[in-house]
C-alpha cells in the first residue's frame, strides 16, 4: 500500500516521536511504500522562515530520503485536483496533500481530525 505522510507525521517519524509508535510497524512493513510530499518540505521551509518551527527543511528532506521514504513531486494533476476539493479545510498544504493522495491513489496518514471530512484517502493516526 502507498502511504503519504502528513507533514507533522513525517516530522514525528524522523524524530522517533512516541506519537508515531502506533504506526511504526506500517511504516517499516516491506509491503508498504512510504512517501513524503515536496509540499511538506515547502511547508517546513515556510514555517521555519516565519519562526513557527525550528528545523532545517533540507535536513528533513535528506533524512526522509536516507530513511527510505520516497519523495512525491507536485504534479499538474495534483494541483488541478485541489480546485475540485470541498472547503472542509483551509490550509493550502493540507489541501494539496489530500489532492495528491486522491490522485495517486495513496493513504494520507494524519493526526488532523478535520481532514477526515475528505474521507477516501485520509486515515487518522
Amino acid at each position: 500500500m502507498k502511504l503519504l505522510l502528513d507533514t507533522h507525521v513525517l516530522l514525528w517519524a524522523l524524530t522517533e516521536s512516541p506519537r508515531v509508535d502506533a504506526i511504526r510497524k506500517r511504516l517499516l512493513a516491506a509491503d508498504n511504500e512510504v512517501y513524503f510530499s515536496v509540499a511538506s518540505v515547502w511547508e517546513i521551509a515556510i514555517k521555519v522562515s516565519l519562526g513557527k518551527l525550528k528545523a532545517d527543511a533540507m535536513e528533513v528532506r535528506d533524512a526522509a530520503l536516507e530513511g527510505g521514504f520516497a519523495e512525491l513531486p507536485i504534479l499538474g494533476p495534483h494541483a488541478l485536483h485541489v480546485g475540485g476539493l470541498p472547503w472542509h479545510h483551509r490550509d493550502p498544504f493540507d489541501r494539496l496533500l489530500i489532492a495528491q493522495a486522491a490522485a495517486e491513489p495513496m493513504r494520507l496518514l494524519t493526526a488532523d481530525e478535520q481532514l477526515l471530512a475528505y474521507g477516501g484517502p485520509v486515515e487518522l493516526v
